[in-house]
C-alpha cells in the first residue's frame, strides 16, 4: 500500500539512489538530443554526479518541501514542492518515481500532495518543467494528463569556444 509521508533524512541515501535509477534511461536520450558542448558543460563529470549533487542539495537544503511515497517503509518516489508567492504559484521542482513502480499511480499521488501543499499555501497555480527530448516524453504525458498546460518557451545555447 502506497502512503505519502513527509521526508525524513533517514531515507536520504535511498532517495538519491532511487533518483539515479529513475533517470538512467532518460539521460542517454537527452545526450543525443542536445549539442555535445551543452551536455559537456552541464555534465562535465557525468550526469550521475551532477544529479546526485543537485538532488542532495534539495534534500539537505529544503527537507520541509519534500514528501515521499512509501510502500511499507520502502521509498518508491518523492516530490519537492516549492512556493513562489510573488507569482501566486507553486512548483513541482523534483518528481521521482521508482522505475518498477512507474505507471502505478505513484507519480499522481505525489503530484496530488504537491497540489494540496500549494492550495494550502493560498496560491492559485502550479507549474512543472521537464525536457522536450524523447526521454522525457512519459513525464510530459503524465503532466498533460494531470491538466498541466504547456507554456511555449525556447532556450538557446551558443558555444563561445567556436567564436573567433
Amino acid at each position: 500500500m502506497v502512503t505519502i509521508v513527509s521526508y525524513t533524512s533517514q531515507y536520504r541515501t535511498e532517495l538519491l539512489a532511487l533518483s539515479l535509477r529513475a533517470w538512467e534511461p532518460v539521460f542517454p536520450m537527452v545526450q543525443s538530443a542536445v549539442p555535445t558542448f551543452v551536455y559537456d558543460c552541464f555534465y562535465p563529470s557525468g550526469w550521475q554526479a551532477r544529479q546526485d549533487e543537485d538532488l542532495a542539495l534539495v534534500l539537505d537544503g529544503e527537507p520541509e518541501n519534500v514528501d515521499m511515497a512509501v510502500d511499507g517503509d520502502v521509498p518508491i518516489g518523492w516530490v519537492c514542492t516549492r512556493m513562489h508567492p510573488q507569482d501566486n504559484m507553486g512548483e513541482v521542482y523534483v518528481l521521482v518515481v521508482d522505475p518498477v513502480r512507474q505507471r502505478d499511480g505513484v507519480g499522481r499521488a505525489l503530484m496530488d500532495r504537491s497540489f494540496a501543499r500549494v492550495k494550502a499555501g493560498g496560491l492559485r497555480m502550479i507549474m512543472v518543467e521537464t525536457g522536450d527530448d524523447p526521454g522525457h516524453a512519459p513525464a510530459r504525458a503524465a503532466y498533460e494528463g494531470s491538466g498541466f498546460q504547456r507554456w511555449p518557451e525556447a532556450r538557446y545555447f551558443k558555444d563561445l569556444a567556436d567564436d573567433s
